[in-house]
């Protein structure tokens, strides 16, 4: 069985609350989930110690039995120092979107067009 440990949402429509669950990677975000291990409530200040509460203990006991963390959970275990911090490199965050590349290119070819002409006027 292929476990994880996750966040499993609830809240209210907008006011968003989050369980730190272990649970069966097939089993859906909200359903059925075998250990309840903590919260997470973003609404809360990020300084504040009651936004992230987690049973370390059970944790780690769910990571040697081979459970898998999703994202947003190991960036919270890094946190709270019970792993190891992992370089994350993501390059094509920066880069701009395949419009933006266009709109960059027509306005190059906009701007380079006058700059033509009145060379060409000027020989």
């Amino acid at each position: 069985m292929a476990m994880k440990i996750r966040l499993a949402r609830g809240g209210s429509k907008k006011r968003p609350f989050y369980r730190i669950v272990a649970a069966d990677s097939r089993m859906p975000r909200d359903g059925r989930f075998i250990e309840k291990l903590g919260t997470y409530n973003p609404l809360l200040p990020k300084d504040s110690e009651d936004r992230v509460k987690m049973d370390i203990d059970r944790v780690k006991h769910w990571l040697a039995q081979g459970a898998q963390t999703t994202d947003r959970v190991a960036r919270m275990l890094e946190a709270a120092g019970v792993t190891p911090k992992t370089e994350r490199n993501n390059p094509k965050k920066g880069e701009p979107g395949k419009k933006a590349k266009d709109r960059a290119e027509q306005k190059a070819a906009k701007d380079a067009a006058p700059a033509a002409e009145e060379a060409a006027a000027e020989e």
